[in-house]
């Protein structure tokens, strides 16, 4: 396995996934990063049985040399030998650098490149806005995200990259577009537009993507406006937030036998009101505080995750090389 040498800045401003343990609930497409991340204090105790995994794979810096080997599943894993995607390139651009999280499988990165350039040509886009993929080992987040822990999802901003490179500064204070409707009922009519339903379903198209999570008032938009072939509309599933992006997830790669695949979804377009009614039922739109506030849920511990997750946070960096 190759590490490209495209992130020299990132690797050395990039420490903290978003510096000193914050505490937000999430790492939205709308959240902004930092040129100036704050460093991570090194652990007091890190074989403390009851210390998130989430610490020791925030820490990891680079990925592992040799090559790529998922582990695990989508949201209790970590992945060995994880390539970056450039943070820059003909038609994509990758956002947050300041998150250190634009590492996934070879065939992640291969899909997000390919996808890219058909969105530049067939939808009039100049190219992607890459949110969130994985840290450079995979696992558990200090910030956002329950999944993108194996290097197998992918944030795709519903902004279209703009026809010019961004700074630094823009790739962590621009904002991600609000594409859905202030009732929550639609989308937003004057964010979106066709060539959104284009780009989407040109994901959705590829052979290895087995869902794309979208928030419902989108996919609703999409059932709606797609004109000829649906086929592809099953794998468009409503879920909570994904107002700003598009979450790409794939199949676990062929030659991989510790991936956990998922259950493939009902091959069926799920456009019908009894659907989404979920989706747009009072108490998913406009939820009532519970009388009681919940207990945390607890962190996910190294010895929860896969055993040979323990080997990928011992295992030596990968050398980074220079680029032709």
């Amino acid at each position: 396995m190759k590490v490209r040498a495209i992130l020299p800045l990132l690797l050395t401003c990039a420490i903290a996934v978003l510096g000193g343990g914050a505490t937000a609930p999430g790492a939205f497409a709308q959240d902004k990063g930092t040129l100036y991340p704050k460093p991570l204090p090194p652990l007091a105790n890190p074989d403390d049985p009851t210390l998130g995994a989430k610490q020791l794979f925030g820490r990891k810096m680079l990925p592992t040399a040799g090559s790529p080997h998922v582990i695990g599943f989508y949201a209790k894993g970590c992945i060995a030998g994880a390539e970056a995607l450039p943070i820059t390139g003909p038609t994509w651009q990758v956002m947050r650098l300041s998150r250190n999280r634009n590492w996934a499988h070879p065939a992640m990165v291969a899909l997000l490149e390919r996808l890219s350039a058909r969105v530049h040509r067939d939808a009039g886009w100049p190219g992607l806005l890459i949110g969130d993929m994985a840290q450079p080992r995979g696992g558990p987040m200090i910030t956002g995200h329950a999944s993108h822990q194996i290097g197998l999802d992918a944030d795709v901003w519903l902004t279209p990259m703009p026809n010019r490179l961004l700074s630094r500064n823009e790739r962590e204070e621009m904002s991600a577009v609000m594409m859905v409707r202030r009732d929550r009922l639609d989308i937003d009519p004057h964010a979106w537009t066709p060539s959104h339903l284009s780009v989407i379903r040109a994901a959705a198209r590829e052979p290895s993507v087995e869902r794309i999570f979208v928030n419902a008032a989108i996919k609703k938009a999409l059932c709606r406006e797609a004109k000829g072939d649906h086929s592809w509309l099953w794998k468009i599933r409503p879920m909570y937030g994904h107002d700003y992006h598009f979450h790409i997830r794939i199949k676990c790669p062929p030659g991989n036998p510790q991936c956990e695949s998922q259950t493939p979804p009902e091959e069926k377009e799920g456009c019908s009101a009894g659907d989404l009614a979920y989706w747009f039922s009072d108490a998913v739109l406009h939820p009532k505080p519970p009388k009681v506030p919940p207990k945390p849920k607890p962190q996910i511990t190294l010895s929860q995750l896969p055993t040979d997750c323990r080997q990928v946070l011992a295992a030596p960096d990968a050398k980074t090389i220079a680029m032709p």
